[in-house]
């Protein structure tokens, strides 16, 4: 059975809403695009960063281990993506949805 915070990101892929939460002890706002298991079956998701706190510098892409997921929600805005898809993704081994294969396509 899928977690709730699962749940909730498949609902913002169907429904293109942006997902703020924390993850890994910062504020993150996030457009998922991508979310399924990895190879050790844990349920992750890959999103577009573009906005929150980061390690690193934003926007980007982030691989985000659902487990680890806390205080999410769902929020109507913008939606973002990447711009540069270059390179196949490794961090959804078993991908339940793709927004750009099963939300876009069937439009």
């Amino acid at each position: 059975m899928p977690s709730r915070t699962y749940m909730l990101f498949r609902e913002a892929i169907l429904t293109e809403q942006q997902v703020v939460c924390i993850y890994d002890g910062r504020p993150r706002e996030l457009c998922p695009h991508i979310i399924g298991h990895n190879k050790s079956g844990e349920e992750v998701v890959l999103a577009w960063q573009f906005a929150g706190e980061s390690s690193g510098k934003l926007p980007q892409w982030r691989c985000l281990r659902l487990a680890q997921v806390t205080a999410s929600g769902l929020r109507k805005g913008t939606w973002h993506e990447g711009g540069s898809h270059r390179t196949e993704q490794t961090c959804v081994n078993a991908i339940d949805l793709d927004i750009n294969i099963h939300v876009r396509k069937r439009r």
